[in-house]
């Protein structure tokens, strides 16, 4: 029988470089179910897309990563850069993993494998961020610059609670944009201190914050404008608005779209999948429907 073929793309250091006590035992379930498995342990930031892009993807039947978010959204993106595509598995390793969690990827590695050698293919969404692509989460704005500013040490030791820290430290130092955001939906021209496109049930470890009815397959995103608050007891509601969902605020607009056009007077710094997404002024942001398979339990 003609075995089939495997990359198996891992980060060793995230999430407390625990793939390290599980290796052996995912290449042995890997191999068991018939992959010759390839295996490519990154070494530094980017190293996941140029393990994707420097290979002849046909020659594989699917790729595996393992690591953060950062590392599926390396692999992802290498993917949709991509002629041939082929099917994605994820075994999550990293802080948070809001993405493992929206698709109920369990967090248990060696489950995880598991589903990937005995699961079904789920189409999913992907985000277009002008030459760019992401995941689950395009964002600027307070809380975005804390992911890819806080140190891969201090995140493995608190885990998601590293972000909040990092972000009420910065509570004194917000700043907001002045853009102008167009969509199908709506057009808006306002200030603004943070802004989220999402794909995902979760961000940041907290459920529901993007909205109650997700569908991670539909071709629309769901987007998140929080304007300029007046005073501090303003911020505050709009923070618990934002966590218990409760959207009935003049503070932010919440919305869904499959294309956005979002222009600002300056450059403003984003973050695509926790990592950092350059400084833009202008960005087009559409939703590549069902345009790529990740492997997810039954």
């Amino acid at each position: 029988m003609k075995k089939k073929k495997m990359l198996f793309i891992y980060n060793p250091k995230a999430g407390k470089a625990k793939i390290r006590s599980n290796l052996l035992d995912l290449i042995d379930i890997f191999t068991k179910a018939g992959f010759e498995v390839t295996a490519y342990p990154t070494q530094a930031k980017g190293d996941g897309l140029t393990a994707v892009k420097e290979r002849r993807m046909g020659f594989y039947d699917i790729a595996v990563c393992s690591g953060g978010d950062g590392t599926l959204d390396e692999v992802v993106t290498g993917m949709m850069q991509c002629q041939e595509k082929i099917p994605i598995g994820y075994v999550p390793a990293g802080s948070t993993n809001d993405f493992a969690n929206s698709l109920h990827i369990p967090k248990n590695m060696i489950q995880a494998a598991q589903a990937i050698v005995e699961g079904e293919t789920f189409a999913c969404d992907i985000g277009a961020f002008n030459d760019d692509f992401f995941v689950y989460i395009a964002a600027f704005g307070i809380f975005t610059e804390v992911s890819y500013e806080t140190s891969q040490d201090i995140k493995n030791v608190l885990g998601h609670m590293a972000y909040i820290l990092e972000g009420m430290r910065r509570l004194s130092t917000i700043r907001a944009y002045k853009m102008k955001v167009e969509s199908e939906a709506l057009s808006v021209e306002d200030e603004f201190l943070f802004g989220m496109i999402t794909n995902s049930i979760s961000v940041g470890g907290f459920k529901r914050i993007t909205g109650k009815y997700v569908q991670l397959d539909d071709g629309e995103f769901e987007v998140t404008l929080i304007k300029k608050p007046s005073n501090p007891i303003e911020l505050n509601l709009i923070m618990a608005a934002l966590i218990n969902r409760n959207i009935n605020t003049d503070c932010m607009y919440c919305f869904k779209a499959k294309t956005l056009k979002i222009t600002s007077q300056e450059e403003i710094p984003w973050t695509l999948d926790g990592e950092f997404g350059g400084k833009h002024r202008e960005v087009e942001i559409s939703n590549r429907k069902q345009s790529l398979d990740i492997k997810i339990p039954n």
